[in-house]
Order: C-alpha cells, then structure tokens, then sequence
C-alpha cells in the first residue's frame, strides 16, 4: 500500500460575521467562532485514513499541505518513521510549535486510522488494547443552569471556565448547585494572566470548595513561578494544552508541576506523542485530562482511542453543549453513557467526515478578538491596551469576591 495523496477540509464553527460587519472588516459579532481542520490521506488501495489538526487550523492548513510531498509513495504502515521524516524535515523552520505539531497530529492520526481499516481493528487494539471501554468526560458550567443540564445529561464532573480573574462567587454558585459528590474544577486561563501571587490568592481561596483541580492558573512560560503556585496552594493543579510533543510537556512532567496534564488531542503530536506523554506523567503519579475545549469531533474520537489504552486516564473534556453542526460533519457521533463515552469498537478510529457539510461552513477568520471590557477578563477600562498579564487594582473585592 502506498499513499497517493492528502486532502484538506478546513470549515468555520459557531457565529459567523454579518455582511455588513464584514464588508467593513469589523468583526465584533464574531466572538466563540473557530475553525477545525480534517485531512484525509489517500492509498492507492482505495482504503483512506482521516485526522484532525488544532493550533492553529488556517495556518496548519498550509503546512499539512507542505508536508505532502514527503509522504507520497510512502508505506502508511511505517507511521513512527513517517512522523520522524516530517518532523525533521520541518527542523529548518525552528523548533516545533502547535502549529507544525497540529500538521503531524492530523496525519499521524489518519495513518493510525488507515492502519486500523487494513487490519481489521480499532486502533486503540493496536496500541496495547484496552483498560477500559467507558471513557468519563467532564463539561463546562459557569452557572447554576448550565450545572443543572450537565447533571441532567449524566454528567458527574464540570469545569468552571474563566477568561481573565477568577469569580469565586460564580464557583461558589456551581459547587452549591451540585453538591459535595459532583466534581468540579477550574480553569483560569488568560488573557489577560493573573501573576503568580494574585495566582497564590485565588488558589486559597479555591481551597473551600474541593476542586478536582485548578487549571492554568498563570502563563505557562515561566515555570519558575509555576513552582511559587505549586509551592503555596493546597489544590491539584493542571497544565499543558498549550505544549506539544514530549519535549514540550517534559518540564511539566518532569518538575512535578502539576497533578494532571492536558495535552490537546489535536496538536500534541498525534496519538503515539499523547502515549509517550502518558508514560512520562505515569512514572511521575501524574494523571491525563486531554484538552478538547477547541477540537471538532475527529480528534475526540483519537482521544477516546488513547485514553482507553492508558493506566493513567482521569478524563476528557468535552464542549457537550457546542455548536449545534458539531454531529452532521461526521459519519455519526459517540455514545455518551452515565458521564462517559463509550469506546468505538469498529476498525480504525471509527468515524468519517461528511465533506458536503464541511463545504457548507467555509472558514473566514481563526485569530481571537479581545473579550469585552467586563472589568474581569481586563481591568475595566484597560481591555485595548491588550497586554499579556497584569495585576488585579482591586484585589481585595474581586479575589475574595464569593468566598
């Protein structure tokens, strides 16, 4: 079997810009859009493999198309020579980033997938076979209804998600809402980054309500001051969706930063990358909650396929209440049970796209707006001066607002 070609099918997701906003290049209404990308790699066997690609899907895009000419003629079966080929190949640009990464994660999933179809069986019966046939999965709650739904669809777990400084009281209202048995957890990622003592302050004050973790609570660059947060609160904290490869989530790992890591199923480096980078957290005590708060479907089903085959599965994130198109992109959804999806049992990674639907939502943009001046995601007042981190004026009210 040889490969004969990649495809490409980039689309846009949730709201899309009016007309006149976008004659005028003003794209204020475009807030909580984004784009996926799915590739197909073709065999001259007719038997073809499809992945998905996150980091940076429009300028991926390009890259996967690059890519291209290194695997044509190519063996499918040879996925772990095949990686390191592009891999080095890219090596001239720099060192690897999400977006080179996202490149090798789509094809890399779709050889895995091609793989599968040839043999017969699911992928995760190639890598080692599996722990578990449920996956459990968590979703997003920043109110008492949304806390309500999730339980009401079998949820037992739900993050609460902020941009900008953490508002204890909205936490307060979830963990009251569930009740001390449901999981919760929370996510401070910027922008704009809290610094690492207001970081220090508001994982204390997280302390009262029991959290499964508190998710990127500052920048990810200095890790450093990761320790000072490591050093100075009382809750398990997690990192990671902004990394790829082993190299990159290594430091992490290796520091014994965090107690669960998160790489993103869509640009960590593809299937074999989040299984070595399992076996890295595993010798640590470090358990995986991949990352899946901007993927489409094809990469939750590879991450479903990766979390059945590890020791050290905590959960997957899932955007349980997405865009409402999510589904009709692909060949048919996963089977949420009591909290947890059920594993695919079909060869490859058991799911296809629809390109006609795909076609129908043709990519505008992929680079984030500035959130609204709130007073919580920025200073009020300060939002266009769009810096990276920056210290709470009023500490005091809003750190220990809801405590």
């Amino acid at each position: 079997m040889k490969i004969t070609g990649i495809e490409t099918y980039l689309m846009q997701v949730g709201a899309r810009p009016s007309h006149a906003s976008e004659a005028k290049g003003i794209y204020a209404d475009f807030r909580g859009s984004r784009n996926w990308l799915f590739v197909k790699v073709l065999t001259d066997e007719g038997i073809y493999g499809v992945g998905e690609c996150s980091g940076w899907p429009r300028v991926i895009e390009t890259a996967v198309k690059d890519y291209a000419g290194l695997l044509i003629g190519e063996d499918p079966a040879d996925i772990d020579r095949l990686w390191g080929k592009l891999f080095i190949g890219s090596m001239g640009h720099g060192v690897l980033g999400t977006v080179g990464a996202g490149a090798l994660t789509g094809i890399e999933m779709a050889l895995w997938d091609i793989k599968g179809k040839a043999l017969g069986q699911p992928v995760w019966n190639l890598l080692g076979g599996r722990f578990r046939d449920r996956i459990p999965v968590y979703g997003h709650a920043k109110t008492p209804a949304q806390a309500k739904a999730l339980l009401g669809a079998g949820y037992k777990a739900m993050k609460v998600s902020f941009t900008g400084a953490v508002e204890l009281s909205k936490v307060a209202a979830v963990r009251e809402t569930v009740g001390p048995d449901i999981d919760i957890m929370v996510d401070a990622h910027g922008p704009s980054w809290a610094t690492p003592q207001d970081a220090i302050q508001i994982g204390r004050e997280l302390e009262a309500f029991d959290p499964l973790f508190y998710e990127d609570p500052i920048a990810p660059e200095n890790l450093d001051a990761f320790q000072r947060v490591r050093d100075n609160v009382g809750v398990p904290l997690a990192a990671g969706e902004r990394l790829s490869t082993i190299w990159g989530l290594r430091p992490l790992i290796e520091r014994d930063l965090v107690d669960v890591v998160q790489p993103d199923t869509g640009r960590a480096g593809g299937i074999t990358q989040m299984r070595k980078i399992a076996a890295m957290a595993e010798a640590h005590y470090i358990t995986m909650a991949p990352h899946s708060g901007s993927l489409g479907p094809v990469a939750e089903f590879a991450a479903l396929h990766v979390m059945a085959t590890i020791p050290n599965a905590l959960m997957l994130e899932r955007m349980e209440f997405d865009w409402p198109g999510r589904n009709t992109v692909i060949s048919a959804p996963p089977v949420l049970e009591g909290g947890a999806l059920v594993l695919p049992t079909t060869p490859g990674l058991g799911v296809d796209i629809v390109p006609d639907e795909i076609a129908k939502h043709p990519s505008v943009r992929n680079v984030s707006i500035l959130p609204d001046d709130d007073g919580w995601a920025y200073e009020s007042g300060t939002t266009g001066e769009a810096v990276y981190f920056q210290t709470r004026l009023q500490r005091r009210l809003k750190l220990r607002r809801g405590s």
